[in-house]
């Protein structure tokens, strides 16, 4: 009977052969004459591509004219030099810390949980704008003020605010153009005027907001100092309805005028040391101060201010009784980005919003793979006001 055969000796030869040519299936490559083989592998391919494509596009190498957040980056590190483990703008600054209270007012306009009735921890970060941690205070240094609320819950709200009445700019591009336009000559140590000239003349817009700004009182130290969020965002509240607003935190202190004849070579840490010895004496104070649009004020550009009659809502009072330097301050870790937001508050259609959040991150990626030294301020002793 053929099946009960004994096969011979070539047979089992061909039979061996045979064996050794068939490698077993779990190891075999898709036959490219199959169809949904070949889609899969195609499918594979283009998921690969979309994803090198996004990196070279995120790193700028596609489109080298391209205003990406590396190429922001890059501007900040040409403008002010590489110091590594420092923020590539705002760098120089110390941490705050302190408390956020709510007195319920602005929960007919965002559902956001820092806004309902009771405290709530805060870490901030006062600076003062420019990539270089070294530089000295100076009258004109524009100041900022970084603060993340975190309730109990989570829904963490971050927001980054300067003493500047509006935005310098309007758009990302014009942002970046400023930055060259007013980098100082290595020989005069002003910027060329020509090129500010050429770039004033390019945005006129940028003439009106620097008029503003140029006729804006500004206050004498950190403590009395009025912080403006500049650009426009979305409230939505638990009726889903929703309102554009700005934000601003304004100072308890009592405002005193800047001396613009401060000599900052004399005490190169002046507006600091100014608002340590202040912050010894007691915990310091803000109103968090909410401005409603009406139709037809822009929400678009933060170069733009709202008429000065616009509803002001007093949503509650930010304390601040601690501060550290930033090599053991809680904030150092902290991306001010302006698009961490929590449920109830939502970016408007500025394009500045994407752009900061963007750099912000790129700016947070380079420093965070860096050695960070110790800045120029020093906080003395117990950082604890009062």
């Amino acid at each position: 009977m053929p099946n009960d055969s004994v096969p011979s000796s070539e047979e089992k030869s061909r039979g061996s052969a045979a064996n050794r040519a068939a490698p077993s299936g779990r190891y075999q490559l898709p036959s490219l004459s199959d169809r949904g083989a070949l889609i899969r592998l195609a499918v594979i391919g283009l998921l690969v591509f979309m994803v090198v494509t996004s990196f070279a596009y995120v790193a700028g190498w596609l489109s080298p004219g391209l205003l990406t957040p590396a190429r922001f980056a890059d501007g900040f590190e040409q403008v002010n030099g590489i110091h590594e483990g420092f923020r590539r703008n705002h760098a120089k600054g110390v941490c705050i810390s302190g408390s956020f209270q709510s007195n319920g007012q602005a929960t007919r306009l965002s559902r956001a949980a820092v806004f309902k009735t009771g405290t709530v921890p805060v870490i901030g970060r006062f600076s003062l704008a420019g990539g270089n941690p070294y530089v000295a205070d100076g009258p004109l240094a524009v100041r900022g003020l970084g603060l993340s609320f975190r309730p109990a819950r989570g829904q963490e709200w971050r927001t980054a605010m300067i003493n500047l009445p509006v935005f310098p700019v309007g758009t990302p591009q014009a942002f970046y153009d400023q930055l060259f336009a007013m980098r100082p000559d290595p020989t005069t140590g002003q910027p060329d005027p020509a090129k500010l000239k050429a770039f004033l003349a390019a945005n006129p817009d940028v003439v009106a907001a620097r008029a503003i700004i140029g006729a804006h009182r500004f206050s004498s130290g950190f403590a009395d100092s009025t912080f403006n969020g500049l650009n426009a965002f979305r409230f939505v509240n638990d009726a889903g309805d929703s309102t554009f607003v700005r934000w601003s935190m304004v100072p308890v202190d009592v405002f005193q005028p800047q001396d613009p004849s401060q000599p900052s070579n004399k005490d190169p840490n002046y507006l600091f040391d100014a608002f340590i010895e202040r912050l010894h004496q007691g915990p310091l104070r803000w109103h968090l101060i909410v401005t409603v649009a009406q139709g037809g004020d822009p929400t678009d550009n933060a170069s733009v201010p709202w008429p000065p009659d616009r509803q002001r809502l007093d949503a509650g009072t930010l304390t601040i009784d601690h501060i550290e330097a930033e090599t053991r301050g809680g904030c150092r870790d902290i991306n001010f980005d302006p698009l961490a937001l929590p449920s109830g508050i939502s970016p408007s259609d500025d394009p500045l919003l994407s752009a900061r959040s963007a750099v912000y991150s790129q700016s947070f990626t380079r420093r965070a793979g860096e050695k960070h030294s110790p800045g120029m301020v020093k906080v003395p002793g117990p950082g604890t006001g009062g």
